[in-house]
Protein backbone atom coordinates (compact mmCIF):
# COMPACT_ATOMS: atom_id res chain seq x y z
CA UNK A 1 0.00 0.00 0.00
CA UNK A 2 1.50 2.99 -0.88
CA UNK A 3 -1.27 5.81 -0.43
CA UNK A 4 -0.77 7.77 3.14
CA UNK A 5 -4.47 8.46 3.60
CA UNK A 6 -5.34 4.24 3.23
CA UNK A 7 -2.43 3.52 5.14
CA UNK A 8 -3.52 5.74 8.01
CA UNK A 9 -7.00 4.34 7.42
CA UNK A 10 -6.00 0.67 7.99
CA UNK A 11 -3.28 1.27 10.55
CA UNK A 12 -6.20 3.13 12.90
CA UNK A 13 -8.43 -0.36 12.74
CA UNK A 14 -5.32 -2.70 14.23
CA UNK A 15 -5.34 -3.80 17.28
CA UNK A 16 -2.25 -5.88 18.79
CA UNK A 17 -2.80 -8.35 21.70
CA UNK A 18 -0.70 -11.22 23.60
CA UNK A 19 2.80 -11.73 24.56
CA UNK A 20 5.28 -8.59 23.82
CA UNK A 21 4.52 -5.67 21.59
CA UNK A 22 0.65 -4.47 22.20
CA UNK A 23 -1.15 -1.63 20.62
CA UNK A 24 -4.78 -0.43 21.07
CA UNK A 25 -4.34 1.60 17.96
CA UNK A 26 -1.20 0.63 15.90
CA UNK A 27 -1.62 4.38 13.82
CA UNK A 28 -0.94 6.07 17.29
CA UNK A 29 2.36 3.91 17.87
CA UNK A 30 3.57 4.52 13.97
CA UNK A 31 3.12 8.21 15.08
CA UNK A 32 5.25 8.09 18.71
CA UNK A 33 7.88 6.28 16.09
CA UNK A 34 8.33 9.62 14.26
CA UNK A 35 6.31 8.61 11.49
CA UNK A 36 3.75 11.04 10.95
CA UNK A 37 2.94 10.55 7.19
CA UNK A 38 3.79 7.20 6.57
CA UNK A 39 4.16 6.49 2.83
CA UNK A 40 4.38 2.25 2.37
CA UNK A 41 2.77 -0.16 4.18
CA UNK A 42 2.92 -4.16 3.87
CA UNK A 43 1.47 -6.65 5.93
CA UNK A 44 1.39 -10.40 5.84
CA UNK A 45 1.33 -13.45 7.74
CA UNK A 46 -1.99 -14.54 10.20
CA UNK A 47 -2.27 -13.93 14.40
CA UNK A 48 -4.94 -14.53 16.03
CA UNK A 49 -4.24 -11.74 18.48
CA UNK A 50 -4.36 -9.28 16.27
CA UNK A 51 -7.62 -7.71 14.91
CA UNK A 52 -8.49 -5.51 12.34
CA UNK A 53 -11.35 -3.32 12.90
CA UNK A 54 -12.63 -5.82 15.48
CA UNK A 55 -11.99 -8.86 13.33
CA UNK A 56 -9.90 -11.66 14.29
CA UNK A 57 -7.20 -12.41 12.98
CA UNK A 58 -5.17 -10.06 11.37
CA UNK A 59 -1.74 -9.83 9.56
CA UNK A 60 1.34 -10.94 11.71
CA UNK A 61 3.42 -8.54 10.41
CA UNK A 62 3.67 -4.93 9.64
CA UNK A 63 5.81 -3.11 7.92
CA UNK A 64 5.84 0.71 7.86
CA UNK A 65 7.53 3.30 5.69
CA UNK A 66 8.25 7.17 5.63
CA UNK A 67 11.27 8.22 3.42
CA UNK A 68 14.01 6.29 5.69
CA UNK A 69 12.43 6.30 8.64
CA UNK A 70 11.20 2.10 8.76
CA UNK A 71 8.65 0.73 11.92
CA UNK A 72 8.76 -2.72 12.27
CA UNK A 73 6.08 -5.40 13.95
CA UNK A 74 7.13 -8.74 13.66
CA UNK A 75 6.32 -12.06 15.52
CA UNK A 76 2.88 -12.94 16.89
CA UNK A 77 1.27 -15.85 16.16
CA UNK A 78 2.04 -17.74 19.01
CA UNK A 79 5.58 -16.25 19.99
CA UNK A 80 6.20 -13.27 21.30
CA UNK A 81 6.06 -9.71 19.25
CA UNK A 82 8.55 -6.87 18.74
CA UNK A 83 8.72 -4.05 17.57
CA UNK A 84 11.82 -2.13 15.57
CA UNK A 85 12.85 0.97 14.60
CA UNK A 86 15.50 2.27 11.82
CA UNK A 87 16.22 5.15 9.86
CA UNK A 88 18.74 4.32 6.96
CA UNK A 89 21.63 7.10 6.42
Amino acid sequence: MNDPVEIEAFLSKVSLSGPGFNSDCLLMDVYDAGLDYPDFLKAEGSDPAACYDGTSPAWAKYHVRQGKRVFMIYGGSGGKRRSHYSETP
